[in-house]
């Protein structure tokens, strides 16, 4: 072959492969035959590696090296969040990652193919991501998937992640507490990684999300030094980055139910909100998460997914007591009971039919505790616009545990005040003239063509939210899953076609 042929067939040679090879958790037997194929045919095998230039990757792929491979470390400036370039810690990667990837294009454009080593799975907080942002669009490129630590940590736990229909939550231990503690609290099963520095606060947020006796310890899962043990008893000092906290499923292992808990029981009345999932604070999920028992209006309940393990006991609407006093008897031996209530539990709900019964002697040694929801009044006015944006008041319009006398009178006085007023229990199969009486009593105060919102099933499947002028406001078009809110003299309802219309209510008063 001439020097003319040999030129030509360089300009004309394709390019090198790029690959990001997963090697699963740390024993190279859990390396994927995939992996351990290009591992060895290989041009060019690259791997990160602090500064010290151990590179755990290469540990673990070392048995598939042939000898015959270009090595290209590539090692970290930092490793900490301390330096003193100008574009600081993110500037300082950044330029990194660049070079890195520049010289693993020089051995691609030479015709070379690229295998970039990563721990567990490549696109699992795995460095390769960064080479593959950066080169992935300019050639071939194949990600071998490998064996998670999450995975890992499970198998040496010995205990599944997830069953029917939990979900599983994975969480940076970088995270600011708070987040932290929200996210733990809302998860079925969790497993939070990056520990090492981050644990004494990752401990912190467990205990505050109530899930600290449930979380387990896995430490260098299928590698040397690898240890495992119940969270709440690690000395935080000389934990790893190689470790992850693990909450476990919650459903229950093939064991016969105890008869009686036994121990320390606790009542939690959990706010869900006016309809679905999408109205659950992150602290209502935890709770429903964790009860052993959960009781409530039927209808309620049903709203709340059902649990393998978990015990429902449904009731009628209108026996509140007795509801709240068949959750402390079972708190008093020793079951987690979340009380579930729509709305907020503590507006026209079961927070005080509770509390109530708590405060009898017999009950007092039973911890009680609130959470809050999202209310239907609050639910209404974000769909209308912003009509609670002043003072407004929140009255119930039913009769059942007030005379209509003592609502009128309060009526009246809101309406004179001139307060925007949410009306709840307007109206039900039973009770058909409170709308009416309210409206004509309002009348009195305000304008006919005071807009009112009339919001029905906020966040349901037959959700039906319009404003109307007071005058013309139908008691036929009111029931019991309706709310009304009621303008003050300065509530303004604006036509913004083609957007929907809105109802507002300003935040200055105008001086007398």
């Amino acid at each position: 072959m001439t020097e003319h042929q040999q030129n030509g067939r360089q300009q004309t040679r394709a390019t090198g492969r790029l690959y990001g090879v997963g090697l699963g958790p740390g024993d190279p037997s859990l390396v994927t035959v995939r992996a351990a194929e290009l591992i060895g045919r290989a041009d060019v095998v690259a791997y990160h590696s602090a500064r010290h230039g151990r590179s755990i990757a290469r540990s673990i792929a070392e048995r598939y090296l042939t000898g015959g491979q270009i090595e290209e470390p590539l090692v970290y400036p930092i490793t900490v969040e301390t330096t003193d370039h100008p574009g600081g810690y993110r500037g300082a990667l950044d330029d990194f990652y660049e070079e890195a990837a520049a010289r693993l294009a020089a051995h691609l454009d030479a015709g070379r193919d690229v295998v970039v080593l990563a721990e567990g799975d490549p696109f699992f907080y795995g460095s390769y991501q960064h080479m593959h942002k950066r080169l992935a669009h300019r050639y071939p490129t194949e990600v071998v998937p490998g064996v998670t630590s999450v995975s890992a940590a499970a198998a040496r736990l010995g205990q599944p992640l997830t069953e029917a229909e939990e979900t599983l939550t994975v969480i940076p231990g970088t995270l600011p507490e708070e987040e932290l503690t929200a996210r733990l609290a809302a998860a079925d099963s969790a497993v939070v990684m990056k520990l090492g520095r981050t644990f004494p606060t990752v401990r912190r947020a467990l205990e505050r999300a109530g899930r600290l006796a449930d979380a387990q310890y896995v430490e260098r899962a299928f590698m040397a030094g690898e240890r495992t043990a119940p969270l709440a008893s690690v000395d935080p000092e000389g934990v790893p980055y190689f470790s992850v906290a693990v909450l476990p499923s919650k459903v229950a292992p093939l064991e016969p139910p105890a008869p009686d808990l036994g121990g320390p029981g606790s009542v939690t009345v959990v706010g869900t909100g006016p309809a679905g999932p999408l109205w659950l604070t992150p602290e209502a999920r935890g709770a429903l998460a964790a009860a052993t028992d959960l009781v409530g209006y039927t209808t309620y309940l049903d709203r709340v997914p059902v649990r393998p393990g978990q015990a429902r006991h449904g009731s009628d609407n209108k026996v509140e007591s007795e509801r709240a006093e068949f959750a402390l008897d079972l708190a008093r031996r020793g079951h987690r009971v979340v009380v579930v209530s729509s709305g907020d539990p503590g507006v026209f709900a079961m927070a005080t039919a509770v509390l109530e019964v708590a405060c009898e002697e017999e009950y007092r040694e039973v911890p009680v505790r609130i959470v809050p929801g999202m209310t239907a009044a609050h639910a209404a006015a974000s769909r209308a616009g912003a009509p609670l944006g002043h003072d407004y008041a929140v009255v119930s319009l039913s009769d059942r545990l007030k005379p209509w006398e003592v609502v009128a009178a309060r009526l009246r006085a809101a309406a004179g005040a001139d307060l925007v007023l949410a009306l709840y229990n307007p109206g039900s199969k039973s009770r058909t003239t409170q709308v009416g009486r309210a409206r004509d009593l309002l009348l009195e105060y305000r304008a006919p063509d005071t807009p009112v919102v009339m919001a029905r099933d906020v966040g349901g499947p037959t959700e039906r939210v319009r404003t109307v002028r007071l005058a013309d406001l139908d008691p036929a078009e009111v029931d019991m899953r309706t709310i009304l809110l009621v303008g003050s003299s300065q509530t303004q309802h604006v036509t913004r076609a083609p957007h929907p219309d809105v109802t507002w209510t300003p935040r200055r008063y105008p001086e007398a």
